[in-house]
């Protein structure tokens, strides 16, 4: 595939009084992807795969607040809730005139995702999944001590940042159980935990992930938006991921039964290990979409 580094752009929007960074690629009159990045990442998990959707797409991968480049207020500053990211997300993107747009999602970027799909069903023309998780068997068994931390905060928390923040568990979310980890470059992990160590993140992502519960509680509601607006549905999902089971990619398939669904090989996060292969599937879904109706994303 051709790729092209040219008309990467690095720019920040002032939302709200945050200072909101994103990547953009591509001409400013394609159709767009909305990329939204998973913990501990951050916008710069796209920044492969951007060079090889540009030619085609314009691709705009913001950071949340707290996360990346972005503003990182201290949790009595602003509310680290999935609720208020969604929120300075969709101001995010009608600052931008986004109206219409293909939904790239990973990880964290499920919660924030299908809350901006909810508020504004009609701008979704189509929903990418790469590990993000909608029904509960996706949860694979790490997440019962995070389900503990949810329960009684104050007994578990320590055991929650042990699982969660730690310099392995940080590896652990990248490399998971694949039988190649020297395809993993170190520094993905190396520069994620360096973001966690610094001042004030540990309490951002924990109150944050406190808040996690309510994305499970729900998932039932992200189903139901699922099954009445079918949106043309791409599931990509790593299968050696130690965090989100496979059976959490086949469940799309429940709500969407035309959902096209890829195990490939690679972890949690799978443009690590299968960028090429992620582009691919996304152009030719994308071009079908475009071919059956007509419309560009």
């Amino acid at each position: 595939m051709p790729s092209t580094r040219a008309d990467m752009r690095y720019q920040s929007v002032d939302i709200d009084g945050l200072d909101i960074f994103y990547r953009e690629a591509g001409r400013a009159d394609a159709p767009v992807i909305l990329l939204l990045h998973g913990f501990p990442s951050s916008s710069r998990m796209y920044e492969t795969l951007m060079p090889l959707l540009a030619p085609h797409y314009r691709l705009i991968a913001p950071d949340y607040p707290g996360f990346g480049h972005s503003s990182a207020p201290s949790p009595g500053a602003f509310r680290y809730t999935f609720d208020q990211l969604a929120q300075v997300m969709i101001r995010f993107t009608e600052r931008l005139g986004l109206t219409r747009y293909a939904l790239f999602v990973q990880d964290y970027g499920g919660p924030v995702g299908f809350r901006l799909a909810l508020a504004h069903p009609e701008r979704v023309a189509a929903l990418i999944v790469q590990n993000a998780v909608a029904h509960e068997e996706g949860l694979g068994p790490l997440w019962e001590t995070r389900k503990a931390f949810w329960r009684e905060r104050a007994t578990h928390e320590a055991a929650l940042r042990a699982n969660l923040l730690s310099f392995e568990a940080t590896r652990l979310r990248h490399v998971g159980r694949s039988p190649h980890p020297e395809r993993y470059d170190p520094d993905s992990w190396h520069d994620e935990f360096a973001f966690l160590s610094r001042p004030g993140q540990i309490d951002i992502q924990t109150e944050l992930f406190y808040d996690y519960r309510t994305n499970v509680e729900s998932y039932p509601q992200w189903q139901r938006y699922l099954r009445e607006h079918r949106p043309a549905t791409l599931v990509l999902w790593g299968k050696y991921d130690p965090s989100f089971a496979i059976e959490g990619a086949h469940a799309y398939r429940r709500d969407v039964p035309e959902a096209e669904v890829h195990l490939l090989e690679g972890g949690h996060f799978v443009l690590d290990e299968a960028c090429d292969e992620v582009a691919q599937h996304t152009t030719r879904f994308l071009a079908r979409l475009e071919m059956r109706t007509g419309s560009s994303a």
